[in-house]
């Protein structure tokens, strides 16, 4: 998913609002800077904490300050950065607690939606997520972690766009690209790449079969163990760290 709702924040890093041709040719520009900068900010290449100054984005990106300004409020309205007003903008900082609160989110947010999809799944969607999740392993296995991305976020999304729900799909947007911040924090250990497969053969039968519970049931397992992967990464002693757990979780097998 590449950020590109806009959004309003605070401070000296407002829009300019252009129009016309030079509008155009800003928001061009804009699409491209957000893009470049989504990108960095997800691979670590920014890392948290980083602080995104106008004059240095701009000569980075060689462009002129305005589309930087756009992208930075862009990435701001879906949290991957914070914006002050009069201190500037930075990365998001990543923290066991925000770790935890991101996938207890995702958890309440995905449930909802897979129990609504799984009810209403079509051939179609079936197609596109199969299909979605064959990118998904083949771009992890060439090792082009961007595609892999891409194809992770569509097979995902395709399932929760069968559940009718425009508003839990925006308000999921800002959550899951925080999280992918987090997944691509994690080291997969050797052997976990084909459980994560398989726990999205088993979210995407489910659906396919329209059994809820079981829809249910592997989008929560599926999301935890990603919540205990990055806690492990983050913490010395990720046992002594609480998994979250969404309504009615079932456990981990």
């Amino acid at each position: 998913m590449t950020a590109t709702r806009q959004g309003s924040t605070p401070g000296d890093l407002g829009g300019d609002g252009l129009a016309g041709a030079d509008g155009q040719q800003h928001r061009t520009l804009a699409d491209s800077a957000t893009a470049i900068l989504h990108e960095a900010i997800l691979t670590g290449r920014l890392p948290a904490g980083t602080p995104l100054r106008l004059t240095e984005m701009a000569d980075l990106l060689g462009m002129s300050m305005s589309p930087v300004r756009e992208s930075i409020r862009r990435l701001a309205a879906i949290g991957l950065v914070e914006v002050v007003q009069h201190k500037g903008a930075w990365v998001m900082p990543l923290t066991v607690e925000d770790a935890i609160d991101t996938h207890e989110a995702r958890i309440a947010m995905e449930t909802a939606l897979v129990e609504r999809a799984a009810t209403r799944f079509t051939e179609a969607d079936a197609q596109r997520a199969a299909a979605a999740l064959a990118e998904h392993v083949a771009a992890s296995a060439r090792g082009d972690a961007p595609a892999a991305r891409r194809a992770h976020t569509e097979f995902h999304f395709t399932i929760y766009r069968a559940a009718g729900s425009r508003w839990l799909l925006r308000g999921l947007e800002p959550v899951w690209e925080n999280s992918e911040r987090y997944r691509f924090a994690t080291v997969t250990p050797p052997g976990q790449h084909e459980e994560r497969v398989r726990e999205h053969q088993a979210i995407l039968d489910a659906c396919v079969t329209g059994d809820v519970a079981a829809a249910v049931a592997a989008v929560q397992v599926h999301i935890r163990h990603a919540a205990e992967r990055v806690l492990a990464k983050m913490t010395t002693d990720a046992v002594a760290v609480p998994a979250p757990r969404g309504p009615e979780a079932h456990p981990a097998g």
